[in-house]
């Protein structure tokens, strides 16, 4: 088994991720259970915070120990600047940033009950995503990977290209899209994470060996994975040709808010730092459930110590089938 200090920061300077995509002021509310129908319901802790897939990536590698960067777009608004303060006093880079006139900022409202799911409710205005810079090889050049999500496709496209053109880890968080945008993103990727909705709706099946076996032989190119919450995460071994899955780690979930978007954050932060992909998902694994301990959405994301003591203890679970066998 993978001693712990295998996970250490590699020696040298921090390892710098761009993250492009979603910035959203999140309101959230704890309840004991999730309504079932109209009425009333009285929460009994709440908490606003800006984050959003790209936002709670990039905290992630900046409490692990990396350096982030955040691409992303705000209204000229009172809670544009509210986003993009808070970010930065999370210690992500925002500089690349973008404030759009006329359009107001990204909000969400989300209940979160006594077992760790959540309900939410989000709204992106259509004008935030309308206005696309040119990304260069050399605007990309500084970074050691690059991850996107699909909240501004044209955008993701854009950065993906530059990525690979310059030689760098290029990582699609494939969570649920419009149609088309996981087609239009996933040639452009080295690496893409799906989600197991996302990836279900994409294979049509839902048997998860099988899901994987169907999306590698559709995007060849890239390492294909799946996350799958309690159930853990599957992913295609390139070098041994079979289909792996990894138990998650077993915790008491508080809030699962932003776990996969914190799992996508540690998965490129280990992929810059050269990590080999079984410890990578093994990291980004922990990294996801110690942070469903904790109510409050990324503020759960745990440091590097407290990743790798965790790892230290963990007895860890795993299957692997050879493509075409069986499910796959």
């Amino acid at each position: 088994m993978t001693t712990s200090s295998a996970f250490n920061a590699p020696p040298g300077r921090a390892r710098r991720v761009l993250c492009v995509g979603a910035a959203v002021m999140d309101t959230l509310f704890r309840v004991r259970t999730l309504p079932t129908g109209q009425g009333k319901i009285l929460p009994y802790d709440m908490l606003q915070i800006a984050e959003g897939m790209a936002s709670s990536a990039a905290f992630a590698v900046a409490r692990l120990g990396g350096d982030a960067s955040l691409w992303g777009a705000v209204g000229d608004d009172a809670i544009g600047e509210r986003i993009i303060a808070d970010l930065s006093e999370s210690g992500i880079d925002t500089s690349g940033m973008l404030r759009v006139a006329g359009a107001r900022s990204a909000i969400s409202t989300i209940l979160v009950d006594d077992q760790g799911e959540r309900l939410i409710v989000p709204f992106y205005d259509a004008g935030l995503h309308e206005t696309v810079k040119p990304v260069t090889r050399q605007d990309v050049s500084s970074f050691d990977a690059v991850l996107v999500d699909v909240r501004w496709p044209k955008l993701a496209l854009r950065t993906l290209l530059a990525a690979r053109e310059a030689g760098k880890p290029a990582i699609l968080d494939g969570d649920v899209a419009g149609d088309g945008v996981i087609e239009m993103l996933a040639p452009a990727a080295s690496h893409i994470v799906f989600s197991q909705p996302a990836a279900e709706r994409l294979a049509g099946a839902a048997e998860l060996v099988k899901v994987v076996g169907i999306l590698k032989r559709k995007f060849e190119h890239a390492f294909i994975s799946v996350t799958a919450g309690e159930n853990g995460s599957f992913w295609f071994d390139d070098r041994t040709g079979e289909i792996i899955h990894l138990a998650a780690p077993k915790v008491r979930a508080v809030d699962t808010l932003a776990a996969g978007d914190i799992f996508h954050g540690a998965f490129a932060l280990a992929t810059a730092e050269g990590l080999p992909i079984e410890e990578t998902m093994r990291f980004s694994s922990m990294v996801a459930a110690l942070k469903c301990q904790v109510f409050g959405g990324r503020i759960g994301a745990p440091t590097r110590a407290e990743v790798r003591d965790a790892l230290q203890d963990w007895n860890v679970g795993r299957q692997s089938w050879r493509a075409g066998s069986g499910g796959a």
